[in-house]
C-alpha cells in the first residue's frame, strides 16, 4: 500500500487506513510520530492495525499511541500494545500510550507486567517530551559552556 504524505503546518499527515472496524492515521509532528486509531480492536483486525502502526516505529523518534477513540478493545488489543513496546524498546524510541475507556478498563484486568507509560491526552504527551527536551537541553548547557 502506498502512502500518500501531505503537509499542513507542522505536521505531516498520512491518510486514514481502514481495518475492520478500525480507522487508522499517522501524523508525523515536531516532537513525536502520533498513532491515532479509532473504532474498535480486536481478533479480527488486532495483526492489520499492529504491522500498520509498527511501520512508524523510527530511531530516536518518540510515539505517541492514540487510543482514546477505541470504542471496543478486546484482549486481542494487548498484542498491539505488547508488539509496540517491544519495538520501541528495542529501536531505543520512547512512547506513550493515550487510553480510552474501554482501553483503561482491560488493561486493569491485567497485572503489572502489562503497565504502559500513559499520559492523558496527546497534547499532555507532547507538552511532557517538550519538558524532556528541555530538561536535557538545562543538563548539556554547563558541558557547554565549559568547553567553549
Amino acid at each position: 500500500m502506498a502512502i500518500d504524505i501531505t503537509t499542513r503546518g507542522t505536521a505531516r499527515i498520512n491518510p486514514i487506513v481502514e481495518f475492520g472496524g478500525a480507522q487508522v492515521r499517522a501524523q508525523y509532528r515536531q516532537l513525536a510520530t502520533v498513532i491515532t486509531v479509532r473504532g474498535r480492536i480486536d481478533a479480527t483486525n488486532v495483526d492489520q492495525i499492529s504491522e500498520h502502526a509498527r511501520r512508524f516505529v523510527l530511531a530516536k523518534e518518540p510515539l505517541v499511541l492514540d487510543l482514546s477513540g477505541v470504542t471496543t478493545f478486546a484482549a486481542a488489543g494487548m498484542w498491539l500494545l505488547c508488539v509496540l513496546d517491544g519495538d520501541c524498546r528495542a529501536a531505543g524510541v520512547e512512547w506513550t500510550l493515550i487510553e480510552s475507556t474501554s482501553v483503561h478498563e482491560l488493561l486493569g484486568d491485567f497485572d503489572e507486567d502489562a503497565m504502559f507509560p500513559t499520559s492523558l491526552s496527546v497534547d499532555q504527551a507532547l507538552h511532557a517530551l517538550a519538558d524532556g527536551h528541555d530538561q536535557r537541553r538545562q543538563m548539556l548547557l554547563p558541558l557547554i559552556k565549559k568547553s567553549a
